[in-house]
């Protein structure tokens, strides 16, 4: 599924087609993704103009001249082609990806600019929804969702106060999205690895200055993981077609057997069910 880069990526991909256009054309293929569309969802959409589009947690939000704000989510294989008066264009230094199936094209927004973005959604478990922007936190999507890792709420005595007294490991509690939003299994492993901090480890027993170095790697796995366009897993695609090359930057995850990456460490990647999730991590530099 995709985790936040991936979003964030789809998200500066759209930004400059849908951001301050109005919809002139909106047809929804089928009633219903994940979940059904709104009964109102074409006509609430046709004719709207997108005053801002950003990113919430795993969710993308497309908040309109009126009261409501779009709220899409991918899903495991969701993504948007976008197609421009004169002609498809999918910039980037990546390999393209394959072109979508029409049969899967399941929602189709055309701006007054021309611009035409379409949704694929093979399995689709992907969604979207109208939520009144006013009354946004308070829908059961974002209600106790916690602080974006990027952002100044989130720091060491965030996670202090969040780990108190649990005897969790901090992987399971980061992949908790009460205690920060849009974190997912790939770059947890990766955070940790990069703290040298235990998956196992009771959480209540990590120092905070550990705490301090686990939130630096999380903004630099998450930083650099954007800028490379995210990590090709399963369906997942940028907005433009590229594929995001961030895979080769792994340095545990999907790893098992290799040769630990952190320096002075001789230790060999280890991969273990927890939660009902693989953890990759070395066991030597992560006790």
């Amino acid at each position: 599924m995709p985790e936040l880069p991936e979003v964030e990526t789809v998200r500066g991909g759209l930004a400059p087609v849908l951001e301050g256009h109005r919809l002139a054309r909106v047809e929804a293929r089928r009633p219903d993704l994940r979940f059904p569309l709104p009964e109102n969802f074409v006509q609430a959409l046709t004719g709207a103009t997108v005053v801002a589009l950003t990113r919430r947690a795993k969710y993308l939000m497309a908040r309109l001249d009126r009261e409501d704000t779009l709220v899409m989510h991918l899903g495991m294989s969701g993504r948007f082609e976008i197609a421009r008066p004169d002609g498809a264009s999918r910039p980037g230094q990546f390999h393209y990806a394959p072109d979508p199936d029409p049969k899967h094209a399941h929602i189709v927004f055309e701006t007054e600019a021309g611009t035409r973005v379409t949704y694929y959604d093979p399995r689709r478990f992907g969604y979207m929804g109208l939520v009144n922007t006013a009354l946004i936190d308070l829908h059961p999507w974002f209600a106790g969702l916690g602080p974006e890792p990027l952002s100044g709420d989130f720091d060491a005595d965030h996670l202090k106060a969040a780990f108190a007294g649990r005897r969790q490991g901090p992987k399971t509690l980061l992949l908790d999205q009460r205690v920060v939003a849009g974190l997912g299994n790939i770059y947890v492993c990766e955070a940790l690895h990069r703290a040298r901090i235990s998956p196992f480890r009771p959480a209540g027993r990590i120092s905070k200055p550990r705490l301090v170095g686990l939130v630096e790697a999380i903004r630099a796995v998450l930083a650099e993981a954007i800028t490379a366009g995210g990590s090709t897993l399963r369906d997942y695609a940028q907005a433009d077609g590229a594929l995001g090359y961030f895979q080769h930057s792994f340095r545990v995850y999907d790893r098992e057997g290799r040769p630990c990456p952190n320096a002075g460490c001789k230790g060999t990647i280890d991969r273990q069910v927890q939660a009902g999730r693989s953890t990759f991590f070395c066991p030597v530099c992560q006790k």
